[in-house]
């Protein structure tokens, strides 16, 4: 059976409801695979544009600065990315890796660095890391940024700044975290593993109040951990791939985005309410594509769901 035709009209009035989801639910075969391959390269092919950018104008063409810049971007989501992203530039990865065999000088660098150690009361711990801060900022020259920096009022309590920092120092803790085994994450649980280190116990403890009997994760979960495979590792793969015409590391991008469910956010919610259900972030990715670039903002003339309609 064929795909139906409409006209532009039509699809202009569907893209008013942000997604034009019962039109991508008249797709057939190949018009529905074809689409999803185009939205997820688009996406792919934007987000290369970005890690681009990073590695040669902000990285010094370092990959190695390139994923730690990367990183702090992705773990500060949307409510503290700029925030991370400033934290990586005052500390870099140079910095981290020449300390990596000691967690209190990771903790050190990254919380104090962040200016959040200044929120915490003083005892034997955080009097000690306040201490090797002082050492390594000489060192270094790190001019630590200010706690009011960072947006503390509307996160998600298990995304909490200091938590973060305190889980990506025992990852960096690690000898095997290192770009070379990211590069290498085809699988949702490679990823996982990467970021397998458990962060201090002072900090699952004591990195805000917390309720009576809630339970906190000293590393990051599972649901985060897709997030890093969907947003930092599969971009990294994608461009260090594309940059050094490596097809197989851009065909294992695309691997490992098949292995991670899809995504339910703002914008492929509709798609799910529509019931139009991704099989993996890899096709969520493509519809997350389709409402962010083409349905939001009225680009119903440049859709490529548009040109298959109304051919």
């Amino acid at each position: 059976m064929s795909t139906p035709k409409h006209t532009l009209e039509e699809l202009k009035a569907g893209a008013a409801s942000l997604a034009c989801t019962h039109y991508i639910q008249e797709l057939r075969g190949v018009d529905y695979e074809s689409l999803l391959i185009t939205l997820t390269c688009e996406r792919m092919t934007r987000k290369y544009e970005e890690v681009l950018h990073i590695f040669e104008k902000v990285a010094g063409k370092s990959w190695n600065e390139t994923f730690h810049i990367m990183l702090f971007r992705v773990l500060g989501g949307m409510d503290n990315r700029q925030a991370m992203t400033e934290l990586a530039s005052r500390v870099n990865s140079f910095m981290l890796m020449r300390e990596r065999g000691s967690i209190i000088n990771l903790e050190a660098l990254l919380i104090g660095g962040s200016g959040l150690l200044d929120l915490y009361p003083d005892d034997d711990y955080t009097y000690r890391l306040r201490l090797e801060f002082d050492h390594l900022a000489a060192k270094y020259n790190i001019i630590p940024m200010l706690a009011g920096e960072w947006n503390l009022s509307s996160y998600y309590r298990h995304n909490h700044p200091t938590l973060r920092l305190a889980q990506i120092a025992a990852c960096i803790h690690n000898p095997e975290f290192t770009i070379q085994n990211a590069l290498t994450c085809s699988k949702r649980m490679h990823v996982y593993d990467l970021f397998s280190g458990k962060a201090s116990q002072y900090w699952v403890d004591n990195f805000a109040a917390k309720p009576q009997g809630l339970s906190i994760n000293d590393r990051i979960g599972q649901l985060k951990s897709d997030l890093l495979g969907i947003n930092l590792i599969a971009p990294m793969m994608f461009s260090y791939g594309n940059y050094s015409s490596d097809s197989d590391m851009v065909g294992n991008a695309t691997n490992l985005l098949e292995d991670i469910a899809a995504e339910h956010n703002r914008f492929t919610k509709p798609w799910f309410y529509a019931g139009v259900e991704p099989r993996d972030a890899f096709v969520s990715q493509g519809l997350l594509q389709l409402s962010k670039e083409y349905c939001t903002p009225r680009r119903c003339e440049e859709c490529p769901l548009a040109r298959i309609l109304t051919r």
